[in-house]
Protein backbone atom coordinates (compact mmCIF):
# COMPACT_ATOMS: atom_id res chain seq x y z
CA UNK A 1 0.00 0.00 0.00
CA UNK A 2 1.45 3.37 -0.68
CA UNK A 3 -0.99 4.67 2.19
CA UNK A 4 -0.17 7.09 5.60
CA UNK A 5 2.50 5.31 7.41
CA UNK A 6 2.24 3.84 10.57
CA UNK A 7 -0.98 6.56 12.31
CA UNK A 8 -1.91 7.09 15.75
CA UNK A 9 -5.65 8.57 16.51
CA UNK A 10 -4.74 11.81 17.00
CA UNK A 11 -3.09 12.04 13.01
CA UNK A 12 -5.76 9.55 10.92
CA UNK A 13 -8.06 12.12 9.18
CA UNK A 14 -11.33 10.57 10.53
CA UNK A 15 -13.99 12.73 9.01
CA UNK A 16 -12.18 12.15 5.80
CA UNK A 17 -12.62 8.66 5.91
CA UNK A 18 -16.23 9.01 7.38
CA UNK A 19 -17.19 10.93 4.02
CA UNK A 20 -15.73 8.46 1.59
CA UNK A 21 -16.71 5.37 3.36
CA UNK A 22 -20.61 6.31 4.09
CA UNK A 23 -20.56 7.27 -0.05
CA UNK A 24 -19.48 4.43 -1.01
CA UNK A 25 -21.80 2.37 1.42
CA UNK A 26 -24.64 3.89 0.22
CA UNK A 27 -24.01 3.29 -3.62
CA UNK A 28 -22.99 -0.54 -2.28
CA UNK A 29 -24.59 -1.63 0.58
CA UNK A 30 -26.36 -4.81 0.01
CA UNK A 31 -30.35 -4.94 0.86
CA UNK A 32 -30.45 -6.89 3.82
CA UNK A 33 -33.51 -7.55 5.83
CA UNK A 34 -32.68 -6.38 9.31
CA UNK A 35 -31.46 -2.87 7.19
CA UNK A 36 -34.93 -2.56 6.02
CA UNK A 37 -35.80 -1.30 10.06
CA UNK A 38 -34.55 0.59 12.98
CA UNK A 39 -36.67 -1.43 15.44
CA UNK A 40 -33.92 -2.47 18.28
CA UNK A 41 -35.67 -6.10 18.69
CA UNK A 42 -35.39 -6.98 15.01
CA UNK A 43 -31.61 -6.26 15.02
CA UNK A 44 -30.87 -7.54 18.32
CA UNK A 45 -32.59 -10.66 16.94
CA UNK A 46 -29.95 -10.39 13.62
CA UNK A 47 -27.06 -9.71 15.43
CA UNK A 48 -27.12 -12.62 17.89
CA UNK A 49 -27.09 -14.40 14.47
CA UNK A 50 -24.69 -13.47 12.75
CA UNK A 51 -22.35 -14.02 15.51
CA UNK A 52 -21.05 -17.96 14.67
CA UNK A 53 -23.03 -18.01 11.40
CA UNK A 54 -22.79 -16.37 7.98
CA UNK A 55 -25.11 -13.61 6.32
CA UNK A 56 -26.43 -16.06 3.35
CA UNK A 57 -27.46 -18.71 6.41
CA UNK A 58 -28.89 -16.49 8.87
CA UNK A 59 -31.79 -14.52 6.42
CA UNK A 60 -34.12 -17.21 5.69
CA UNK A 61 -33.73 -18.19 10.01
CA UNK A 62 -33.85 -14.44 10.72
CA UNK A 63 -37.24 -14.31 8.30
CA UNK A 64 -38.66 -17.45 10.15
CA UNK A 65 -38.20 -15.99 13.60
CA UNK A 66 -39.80 -12.53 12.91
CA UNK A 67 -42.85 -14.08 11.12
CA UNK A 68 -42.54 -16.73 14.28
CA UNK A 69 -42.23 -13.68 17.15
CA UNK A 70 -42.68 -10.13 15.54
CA UNK A 71 -42.33 -8.52 19.02
CA UNK A 72 -40.14 -8.61 21.97
CA UNK A 73 -43.36 -9.08 23.79
CA UNK A 74 -43.83 -12.18 21.66
CA UNK A 75 -40.85 -13.59 22.34
CA UNK A 76 -40.58 -12.98 25.85
CA UNK A 77 -44.28 -14.67 26.16
CA UNK A 78 -42.80 -17.74 24.16
CA UNK A 79 -42.19 -20.90 25.92
CA UNK A 80 -38.45 -22.11 25.68
CA UNK A 81 -39.25 -25.14 23.71
CA UNK A 82 -40.49 -22.90 21.16
CA UNK A 83 -37.77 -20.56 21.01
CA UNK A 84 -35.39 -23.70 20.87
CA UNK A 85 -37.21 -25.22 17.60
CA UNK A 86 -36.84 -22.14 15.67
CA UNK A 87 -33.89 -21.51 16.29
CA UNK A 88 -32.89 -25.58 15.69
CA UNK A 89 -30.27 -25.24 12.97
CA UNK A 90 -28.25 -22.29 13.49
CA UNK A 91 -25.88 -23.75 16.46
CA UNK A 92 -24.84 -21.89 19.32
CA UNK A 93 -27.79 -22.40 20.84
CA UNK A 94 -26.97 -20.34 24.28
CA UNK A 95 -27.44 -17.52 21.76
CA UNK A 96 -31.25 -18.29 22.05
CA UNK A 97 -31.41 -19.04 25.09
CA UNK A 98 -30.01 -15.14 25.72
CA UNK A 99 -32.28 -13.72 23.01
CA UNK A 100 -35.13 -14.99 25.31
CA UNK A 101 -33.99 -13.95 28.62
CA UNK A 102 -33.28 -10.32 27.17
CA UNK A 103 -36.77 -9.80 25.94
CA UNK A 104 -38.13 -11.20 29.24
CA UNK A 105 -35.88 -9.14 31.09
CA UNK A 106 -36.84 -5.76 28.86
CA UNK A 107 -40.60 -6.58 29.00
CA UNK A 108 -40.05 -6.85 32.73
CA UNK A 109 -38.15 -4.08 33.62
CA UNK A 110 -38.20 -1.64 30.64
CA UNK A 111 -42.18 -1.97 29.67
CA UNK A 112 -40.87 -3.66 26.24
CA UNK A 113 -39.11 -0.65 25.43
CA UNK A 114 -35.10 -1.14 24.46
CA UNK A 115 -32.77 0.83 26.09
CA UNK A 116 -30.79 3.27 23.86
CA UNK A 117 -27.44 3.51 25.66
CA UNK A 118 -24.57 0.73 25.21
CA UNK A 119 -24.36 0.47 28.92
CA UNK A 120 -27.97 0.11 29.63
CA UNK A 121 -27.70 -2.41 27.10
CA UNK A 122 -24.76 -4.29 28.25
CA UNK A 123 -26.93 -5.25 31.35
CA UNK A 124 -29.09 -7.51 29.52
CA UNK A 125 -28.68 -10.95 29.22
CA UNK A 126 -26.16 -12.33 26.33
CA UNK A 127 -25.63 -8.66 25.33
CA UNK A 128 -21.36 -8.47 25.20
CA UNK A 129 -19.83 -5.09 24.29
CA UNK A 130 -20.24 -5.88 20.14
CA UNK A 131 -24.29 -6.74 20.73
CA UNK A 132 -25.43 -3.99 22.51
CA UNK A 133 -22.43 -0.97 20.54
CA UNK A 134 -24.33 -2.61 17.21
CA UNK A 135 -28.25 -2.42 18.84
CA UNK A 136 -27.08 1.01 19.67
CA UNK A 137 -25.70 2.09 16.38
CA UNK A 138 -28.21 0.63 13.96
CA UNK A 139 -31.60 1.33 15.85
CA UNK A 140 -30.83 4.66 17.47
CA UNK A 141 -28.15 5.60 14.97
CA UNK A 142 -25.54 6.70 19.00
CA UNK A 143 -22.05 6.40 17.72
CA UNK A 144 -20.65 3.23 19.41
CA UNK A 145 -17.31 1.05 19.29
CA UNK A 146 -18.52 -1.73 17.38
CA UNK A 147 -15.89 -4.54 16.58
CA UNK A 148 -16.65 -8.02 14.93
CA UNK A 149 -14.33 -10.00 12.82
CA UNK A 150 -15.08 -7.86 9.61
CA UNK A 151 -14.55 -4.47 11.20
CA UNK A 152 -11.88 -5.63 13.30
CA UNK A 153 -9.70 -7.01 9.98
CA UNK A 154 -10.49 -3.09 8.66
CA UNK A 155 -9.05 -1.38 11.49
CA UNK A 156 -6.02 -3.40 11.86
CA UNK A 157 -5.31 -2.36 8.23
CA UNK A 158 -6.02 0.83 8.16
CA UNK A 159 -3.73 1.39 11.45
CA UNK A 160 -0.99 -1.12 10.32
CA UNK A 161 -1.66 -2.63 13.94
CA UNK A 162 0.40 -5.08 14.06
CA UNK A 163 -0.16 -6.61 17.55
CA UNK A 164 -2.42 -9.62 17.77
CA UNK A 165 -5.61 -8.01 18.40
CA UNK A 166 -7.06 -10.65 20.29
CA UNK A 167 -4.45 -10.29 23.11
CA UNK A 168 -5.07 -7.72 25.56
CA UNK A 169 -2.75 -4.46 24.29
CA UNK A 170 -3.77 -5.27 20.71
CA UNK A 171 -7.23 -5.07 21.47
CA UNK A 172 -6.82 -1.90 23.60
CA UNK A 173 -5.25 -0.42 20.47
CA UNK A 174 -8.33 -1.67 18.30
CA UNK A 175 -10.83 -0.13 20.51
CA UNK A 176 -8.66 2.94 20.72
CA UNK A 177 -8.81 3.72 16.97
CA UNK A 178 -12.17 2.63 16.64
CA UNK A 179 -13.14 4.91 19.11
CA UNK A 180 -11.20 7.77 17.31
CA UNK A 181 -12.94 6.87 14.11
CA UNK A 182 -16.55 7.94 15.37
CA UNK A 183 -18.83 11.06 14.68
CA UNK A 184 -19.53 12.80 17.35
CA UNK A 185 -23.07 13.00 17.74
CA UNK A 186 -24.85 10.46 15.68
CA UNK A 187 -24.45 8.64 12.43
CA UNK A 188 -23.75 5.63 14.03
CA UNK A 189 -25.67 3.61 11.63
CA UNK A 190 -24.26 4.31 8.68
CA UNK A 191 -20.62 4.69 9.74
CA UNK A 192 -20.80 1.02 11.33
CA UNK A 193 -22.67 -0.29 8.49
CA UNK A 194 -19.75 1.00 6.74
CA UNK A 195 -17.01 -0.64 8.20
CA UNK A 196 -18.67 -3.56 8.27
CA UNK A 197 -19.39 -3.83 4.57
CA UNK A 198 -16.20 -2.91 3.77
CA UNK A 199 -14.75 -6.10 5.42
CA UNK A 200 -17.30 -8.52 3.68
CA UNK A 201 -16.85 -7.19 0.47
CA UNK A 202 -13.56 -5.33 -0.39
CA UNK A 203 -10.98 -5.76 2.49
CA UNK A 204 -11.73 -9.74 3.16
CA UNK A 205 -9.60 -12.10 5.19
CA UNK A 206 -6.56 -13.12 3.10
CA UNK A 207 -6.12 -11.04 0.09
CA UNK A 208 -8.18 -8.12 0.23
CA UNK A 209 -9.20 -6.59 -2.98
CA UNK A 210 -7.56 -3.10 -2.72
CA UNK A 211 -7.91 -1.64 -6.24
CA UNK A 212 -11.78 -1.11 -5.22
CA UNK A 213 -11.51 0.18 -1.81
CA UNK A 214 -12.77 3.84 -2.03
CA UNK A 215 -10.17 4.40 1.28
CA UNK A 216 -7.45 2.57 -0.08
CA UNK A 217 -5.30 6.29 0.01
CA UNK A 218 -6.17 6.18 3.77
CA UNK A 219 -4.68 2.63 4.28
CA UNK A 220 -1.52 2.22 6.45
CA UNK A 221 -0.97 -1.39 5.90
CA UNK A 222 2.21 -2.32 4.08
CA UNK A 223 0.97 -5.94 3.66
CA UNK A 224 -2.78 -6.25 3.95
CA UNK A 225 -2.85 -10.18 3.58
CA UNK A 226 -1.16 -10.39 6.77
CA UNK A 227 -3.36 -8.48 8.82
CA UNK A 228 -4.89 -9.00 11.01
CA UNK A 229 -2.77 -10.44 13.16
CA UNK A 230 -3.77 -13.10 15.96
CA UNK A 231 -2.10 -15.07 18.55
CA UNK A 232 -1.50 -18.73 17.36
CA UNK A 233 -4.33 -20.74 18.24
CA UNK A 234 -4.76 -24.06 20.57
CA UNK A 235 -4.76 -27.22 18.22
CA UNK A 236 -7.69 -29.19 17.79
CA UNK A 237 -8.39 -31.58 20.38
CA UNK A 238 -10.24 -35.04 19.26
CA UNK A 239 -12.48 -36.33 21.20
CA UNK A 240 -14.67 -39.42 21.14
CA UNK A 241 -17.98 -39.57 22.51
CA UNK A 242 -20.55 -42.67 22.48
CA UNK A 243 -24.48 -42.19 22.06
CA UNK A 244 -27.75 -44.76 22.07
CA UNK A 245 -30.61 -45.64 19.66
CA UNK A 246 -33.71 -46.75 21.64
CA UNK A 247 -36.96 -47.26 19.73
CA UNK A 248 -40.32 -48.17 21.19
CA UNK A 249 -42.78 -48.41 18.28
CA UNK A 250 -42.59 -45.52 16.22
CA UNK A 251 -40.72 -42.99 19.60
CA UNK A 252 -37.23 -42.64 20.15
CA UNK A 253 -35.69 -42.30 23.46
CA UNK A 254 -34.02 -38.94 24.35
CA UNK A 255 -32.75 -37.08 27.44
CA UNK A 256 -32.48 -33.90 28.10
CA UNK A 257 -29.22 -31.96 28.19
CA UNK A 258 -27.98 -30.76 31.43
CA UNK A 259 -24.91 -29.31 30.25
CA UNK A 260 -23.57 -25.35 29.40
CA UNK A 261 -23.62 -26.52 26.03
CA UNK A 262 -26.86 -27.74 24.86
CA UNK A 263 -29.32 -26.41 27.33
CA UNK A 264 -32.79 -26.97 27.06
CA UNK A 265 -32.33 -29.35 24.28
CA UNK A 266 -32.97 -32.90 23.70
CA UNK A 267 -29.78 -35.55 22.96
CA UNK A 268 -29.78 -39.03 22.53
CA UNK A 269 -29.17 -40.87 25.59
CA UNK A 270 -25.22 -41.51 26.38
CA UNK A 271 -24.65 -45.08 25.24
CA UNK A 272 -23.00 -48.19 26.93
CA UNK A 273 -20.40 -50.56 25.38
CA UNK A 274 -22.91 -52.07 23.20
CA UNK A 275 -20.99 -53.68 19.74
CA UNK A 276 -22.80 -52.80 16.76
CA UNK A 277 -22.00 -48.62 15.72
CA UNK A 278 -25.08 -47.39 13.82
CA UNK A 279 -23.38 -44.35 12.47
CA UNK A 280 -20.68 -42.08 13.01
CA UNK A 281 -21.09 -38.53 13.40
CA UNK A 282 -18.35 -35.83 13.63
CA UNK A 283 -18.69 -32.56 14.62
CA UNK A 284 -16.55 -29.75 15.48
CA UNK A 285 -17.25 -27.43 18.57
CA UNK A 286 -14.69 -24.65 19.88
CA UNK A 287 -11.78 -25.53 19.56
CA UNK A 288 -12.96 -30.07 19.73
CA UNK A 289 -13.57 -32.32 16.52
CA UNK A 290 -16.24 -34.59 18.10
CA UNK A 291 -16.98 -37.79 16.69
CA UNK A 292 -19.97 -39.43 17.74
CA UNK A 293 -20.57 -43.01 17.23
CA UNK A 294 -24.40 -44.08 17.91
CA UNK A 295 -24.93 -47.56 18.93
CA UNK A 296 -28.70 -49.29 18.99
CA UNK A 297 -29.21 -50.30 23.01
CA UNK A 298 -31.08 -53.12 24.28
CA UNK A 299 -32.69 -51.46 27.12
CA UNK A 300 -34.52 -48.02 27.15
CA UNK A 301 -32.07 -45.58 29.36
CA UNK A 302 -32.92 -44.44 32.18
CA UNK A 303 -34.36 -40.50 33.05
CA UNK A 304 -35.35 -40.95 29.25
CA UNK A 305 -38.54 -39.63 27.20
CA UNK A 306 -40.27 -40.92 24.33
CA UNK A 307 -41.02 -38.98 21.09
CA UNK A 308 -42.70 -39.23 18.23
CA UNK A 309 -39.76 -39.63 15.38
CA UNK A 310 -42.70 -37.78 13.47
CA UNK A 311 -42.75 -34.68 16.06
CA UNK A 312 -39.28 -34.51 17.62
CA UNK A 313 -38.33 -31.94 19.58
CA UNK A 314 -35.90 -28.97 19.84
CA UNK A 315 -32.09 -30.85 19.25
CA UNK A 316 -28.86 -30.20 18.44
CA UNK A 317 -28.09 -30.79 14.53
CA UNK A 318 -25.55 -33.49 15.07
CA UNK A 319 -27.94 -35.49 17.35
CA UNK A 320 -30.77 -34.87 14.42
CA UNK A 321 -28.73 -35.86 11.42
CA UNK A 322 -27.76 -38.88 13.73
CA UNK A 323 -31.43 -39.87 14.53
CA UNK A 324 -31.85 -39.57 10.79
CA UNK A 325 -29.27 -41.42 9.68
CA UNK A 326 -28.89 -44.38 12.00
CA UNK A 327 -33.15 -45.01 11.80
CA UNK A 328 -31.85 -45.42 7.89
CA UNK A 329 -29.58 -48.30 8.71
CA UNK A 330 -31.30 -49.91 11.45
CA UNK A 331 -34.23 -50.08 9.71
CA UNK A 332 -32.43 -51.46 6.48
CA UNK A 333 -31.10 -54.00 8.60
CA UNK A 334 -33.96 -55.20 10.16
CA UNK A 335 -35.58 -55.70 6.56
CA UNK A 336 -32.38 -57.53 5.47
CA UNK A 337 -33.18 -59.79 8.75
CA UNK A 338 -36.60 -60.11 8.18
CA UNK A 339 -36.02 -61.06 4.23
Amino acid sequence: MDGLGTMNKNTFPAARLRKKLGGWFRRQARDLPWRNTSDPYAIAVSEMMLQQTTVVAVIPYFERWMDRFPTVWALAEAPGEAVFACWQGLGYYSRAKNLHLAAQEICRSYGGIFPRAPEELRKLPGFGPYTAGAVAAFAFDVPSVVIDANIARVLARLSNIREAIDKASGRRRLEEFAGSLLPKKHGGRLHTGALMELGALICKSGMPRCDLCPVRELCAAREPETLPVKAARKPTERVTERRGLFLRGQSVALTSSEGPRWKGLWLLPEGGLDDGILHVETYPITRYLVRMEVVELARAPRKAKFFPLKNLPPMPSPHARAVAAALGRSHSRDCAIND
